[in-house]
């Protein structure tokens, strides 16, 4: 900055300023020498000129030659760095924080900076301190800088010649001519009716006489390189070592391959010297064949075929064997309804079945035996039928046409028999400013209806097509498959009250399901698969399926996968936390698929078709989010028969064992083992 500021200032600034350097830099040599004679005063003071005036006397005040190299790598040393001469520059004492702490009472202490490159402290002077002021306020570093002062002319133009007059440019000369601008608007109009035409291209002076229309000249490739040879061997030298030479049952086998197959197209020979190397047998021969090739060479190049084995792109997974346990067998047939089983539910505790039909009854087996307990009749068919979730609880949820019923099996010990009775007996008191969204039926202990098992009855505005349980067993939902507000409705059981939670749905809904762990409500439509939070009562995520027609949708466990099940044959499984599109995509199934489960205790999933099958799947899902979940298709399960090109319409897997439970348009339900 001291030499930019010299250049800039004025130049008895310089004079007055290169005076006041002398006289320093006498001063300050005369301190160092301290007793010289004057001579020796006289000539330090010239050297601390010459090195004021130079460019480089900023350079020579740093005695630490290492460069823009970080000094922590000088921390092992007992050196800082190296000087000018090569020689390192010893570090001093290290100080630690007493040391600096003890520093604070040194009269100095305010104006001391640590220059950590040369390991000391320096004590800035007063004008050091005033050029910093200067610059924090905003004004010229050097106080004794003018910057008002006369310019002064550095060049000196002796016999140069200088313009008469020195008049400013006229603004004409930089706005655009108007009679430029109207000749380029007449020349403008006459291209655009046409009175000037463009001059037509020159025809090609050379053209391809083999050129099609729809090829371009440019694009044709017109040299093919060589392909480059393979680099020569050990097994190529005239003396290759020994474990080249083959013995005689290496030649049988060298003789008995293809000339295609093997590896070299000659047998390695060892000679002492390259005067006994004989005359390359196929020397003439090799040369007829280039000549052959060559004469009968194809105008186009084709790369030749990868010879791949298809099986080697498959993944590679585990074996089904060590996969188990999964059903592998049929072991029970429930045979007793007339019309199809569109809705099988398997109690929380494992020991009963309710299957609902078509031909509008509700059925109750004894799932270890197949014996059938109960039978409920109804005015139309069943569509859907679920176990209450809870182990102690003998109340399921049948869907009939219109209604919703509230049935009382009588599965559970007579004091949980009588608790739930006492229950629906009892008045719950409903607050006016509740308003339900659908009328609920209580049955008196007088009432038909109350002996039949029919505890509440709910009246949806169309017809439903299936019910879903909350896992606490309180809540449960109900969807219509029709596209209007009431087509999913919410119910309290303990409060006998019914909300609405959408005004308006995006699409005709499928099917609902509830997470089994957190207060997320999925939705799924035709195409795609809605996730609501109902404590915040937004939209967290839409799931596109990828699929034209979602028939089924079942929650793992864990609550952070989902499998969905369509019409066109594909089963989609959906990792939440990897984005918005399915994980894998399963096309097994040959024709639509009906329903998809979830084990609660192993890591299976199953689909069921009209094909008449259901696939078993091994599905592990890892508690490590680096792994990706694991799929393995592990067995198909046959058994029901096709009847109407409806095969296995329902399926649900054992809440404890590894037993699946499918329902047919064959009027049977069957258990697999």
């Amino acid at each position: 900055q001291q030499y930019n500021h010299k250049r800039s200032s004025h130049t008895i600034t310089q004079k007055s300023n290169s005076n006041k350097s002398k006289k320093n830099a006498a001063t300050l040599a005369s301190g160092r020498e301290g007793g010289s004679s004057g001579s020796s005063s006289s000539s330090s003071s010239e050297q601390e000129e010459s090195s004021s005036d130079s460019d480089s006397s900023v350079d020579d005040t740093i005695r630490n030659r290492i460069g823009n190299v970080p000094l922590k790598w000088y921390d092992d040393h007992d050196h800082i760095g190296y000087d000018v001469t090569g020689a390192p520059i010893m570090r001093k004492t290290k100080r630690n924080a007493v040391d600096s702490l003890l520093e604070v009472d040194k009269p100095d202490f305010d104006r001391t900076i640590r220059d950590e490159l040369h390991d000391e402290d320096v004590v800035l002077t007063d004008d050091q301190l005033l050029m910093l002021r200067n610059i924090q306020e905003g004004r010229f570093p050097h106080a004794a800088f003018n910057d008002e002062a006369d310019q002064v002319d550095v060049q000196v133009f002796n016999d140069s010649q200088h313009p008469l007059t020195s008049i400013p440019e006229p603004k004409s000369r930089f706005t655009p001519n108007k009679w430029d601008a109207a000749k380029i608007a007449r020349i403008a109009r006459a291209i655009r009716e046409g009175r000037i035409k463009p001059k037509p291209p020159r025809p090609p002076k050379y053209h391809m006489l083999w050129k099609d229309d729809d090829t371009d000249a440019k694009h044709v490739k017109m040299h093919i390189p060589a392909p480059k040879l393979k680099l020569p061997g050990h097994a190529e030298s005239y003396n290759p070592p020994v474990e080249y030479l083959p013995d005689e049952e290496e030649l049988e086998k060298w003789a008995q391959l293809d000339l295609e197959d093997r590896p070299y197209n000659f047998i390695p020979h060892k000679y002492s010297s390259m005067r006994e190397i004989p005359l390359y047998p196929d020397n003439f021969t090799e040369r007829y064949g280039r000549c052959m090739d060559l004469l009968l060479a194809p105008r186009s190049w084709r790369p030749p075929k990868l010879n791949i084995n298809p099986a080697d792109l498959l993944p590679k997974l585990p074996d089904p064997a060590e996969l188990q346990p999964f059903p592998t067998q049929q072991a029970i047939v429930f045979q007793g309804h007339t019309g199809r089983v569109r809705a099988v539910s398997v109690h929380a505790a494992g020991q009963w079945l309710l299957t609902g039909s078509d031909d509008a009854t509700v059925r109750l087996w004894e799932l270890d035996t197949g014996r059938c307990s109960k039978v409920w009749t109804f005015e139309k068919a069943v569509m859907g039928v679920q176990w209450n979730p809870l182990k102690s609880s003998p109340l399921a949820l049948v869907a009939v046409g219109v209604n919703i019923y509230v049935l009382h099996t009588g599965v559970a010990p007579a004091a949980v028999n009588e608790e739930v009775d006492l229950m629906f007996s009892s008045e719950v008191p409903i607050p006016a400013s509740v308003e339900t969204a659908v009328p609920w039926t209580v049955y008196p202990k007088s009432d038909e209806a109350y002996a039949r098992g029919w505890r509440a009855s709910i009246e949806v505005a169309r017809t439903g097509s299936g019910v879903r349980w909350h896992h606490k067993g309180d809540y449960f939902a109900s969807v219509c498959s029709e596209q209007t507000p009431h087509a999913v409705l919410i119910h309290q059981l303990s409060k006998r009250w019914s909300q609405m939670p959408f005004k308006k749905l995006k699409g005709l809904v499928q099917t609902v399901a509830f997470h089994p762990s957190k207060p997320l409500f999925f939705v799924a439509t035709q195409r795609a698969v809605f996730v609501y939070d109902l404590v915040a009562q937004a939209l967290l995520k839409k799931l596109m399926s990828g699929v034209k027609w979602i028939s089924a949708m079942a929650v793992h466990r864990g609550g952070d996968n989902l499998i969905l099940g369509s019409y066109d044959r594909r089963v989609s499984w959906f990792d939440l936390d990897m984005g918005n599109k399915p994980y894998r995509l399963l096309k097994y199934h040959k024709q639509a698929t009906r329903d998809v489960a979830f084990s609660q205790n192993f890591p299976l999933f199953a689909s069921c078709s009209d094909d008449g099958t259901c696939h078993v799947f091994h599905g592990m899902v890892y508690s490590d989010l680096s792994k990706d979940p694991l799929i393995v298709p592990v067995k198909i399960l046959r058994g029901h028969e096709v009847v109407d090109q409806l095969g296995v319409i329902c399926c649900e897997f054992h809440p404890t064992q590894p037993w699946l439970v499918s329902g047919g348009a064959d009027c049977t339900a069957r258990l697999f083992v």
